[in-house]
């Protein structure tokens, strides 16, 4: 059996949903984030000041790949300068990164199914009538099959909320990629996170009553956290049963709180086999229609203090794979009837 049949991925969601591959366009819309300081500092103790910024928006960067951290990053501006942008500069950026973005991914991959993602930061976190004047003009440009908005619950009400429903007249699903890292509000409140897992459920349903597909992100392998706290995370997203979630491995940049304090010795950050078995052990508890659309970060490695080590994306994808199928598992086999969970296993990598 083939290794990704052990799990839903996200592939298999949108070869189902559209009978083709559909590509994201990412975009920065000039938004900041409720949980940072007014010079775009500050927030969570794992976020760097790009928030997010899809990767072939930092094709300038390049030249950087494995070298350390030289200071100001090229070819972005940090988010304190969206501060300064109006309106209409706002759009003509985010025209620009639509059309390099398109041009990317049509060479690239020879993609002809798009979706709008605004990826960077929060991207709700301004005021609705704004919210609608970038949404409505983002999606004016070019023919997408969704509009995705990542985002925290501290920066959704009704009014927003509201809003985001009424674009399923204009494209065929309507997501929020909503950010939770983990179910244990003491981890929450150790990474600065700025939410408690209580508000973050109360905007989850607030969402659901709007027919709005929702993603959690989540953060395996955070400070104090193992196989216990990665179960009782598990056992939340399977009681709120979202359409699905995105796996992120426990990785430090540059220029975050958290690479201080990993400087200082105050926490392990996961290899590639500890998020391996992490991520097996999470996928086992939740249920088998969820959609698993990330299994692990992005982060570009002159950007990343640690794990140095970690393996490329792709070569992990495959090493899970394997991994499942040599030890039998599955998404949601913890939950079958007559399962005893009474152990932490070792699984054969």
């Amino acid at each position: 059996m083939n290794g990704e049949s052990r799990y839903y991925t996200y592939k298999t969601y949108l070869m189902n949903t559209y009978g083709k591959s559909a590509y994201r366009i990412g975009v920065d819309g000039g938004f900041s984030c409720p949980n940072r300081n007014s010079n775009g500092l500050g927030g969570c103790s794992y976020c760097d000041e790009t928030g997010a910024v899809a990767v072939y928006h930092r094709h300038k960067e390049a030249s950087e790949a494995r070298q350390p951290y030289k200071g100001k990053l090229p070819g972005y501006e940090p988010p304190e300068n969206f501060q300064n942008k109006t309106l209409p500069e706002r759009k003509e950026q985010i025209k620009n990164q639509i059309m390099q973005a398109k041009k990317f991914l049509t060479s690239r991959y020879g993609a002809k199914l798009f979706m709008l993602y605004f990826q960077a930061f929060s991207g709700t976190y301004d005021q609705p009538a704004v919210l609608r004047d970038l949404y409505d003009f983002a999606l004016n440009i070019m023919d997408f099959k969704e509009l995705i908005v990542s985002t925290r619950p501290d920066c959704l009400d009704v009014e927003k909320i509201s809003l985001l429903a009424e674009y399923h007249d204009r494209v065929e699903d309507v997501w929020v990629e909503l950010g939770l890292q983990s179910g244990i509000n003491t981890t929450l409140e150790r990474i600065n996170r700025g939410h408690t897992v209580e508000q973050f459920v109360a905007a989850f349903h607030l969402l659901r009553k709007s027919g709005i597909k929702i993603s959690i992100h989540l953060i395996l392998g955070l400070p104090g956290e193992k196989y216990e706290e990665i179960s009782k995370t598990a056992e939340l997203i399977t009681k709120l049963h979202p359409e699905a979630v995105k796996i992120h491995n426990l990785h430090i940049p540059n220029h975050t709180q958290m690479l201080s304090e990993y400087s200082r010795g105050e926490l392990l950050v996961p290899s590639t086999a500890r998020h391996l078995s992490y991520t097996t052990w999470f996928l086992e508890r939740i249920p088998e229609d969820i959609i698993i659309q990330r299994l692990t970060c992005d982060t570009p490695r002159h950007r990343l203090a640690a794990p140095r080590l970690f393996k490329k994306k792709g070569e992990f994808i495959s090493q899970l794979g394997k991994m499942m199928v040599n030890n039998n598992l599955h998404q949601g086999k913890c939950l079958q009837e007559g399962f005893q969970d009474d152990v932490v296993k070792e699984v054969v990598v």
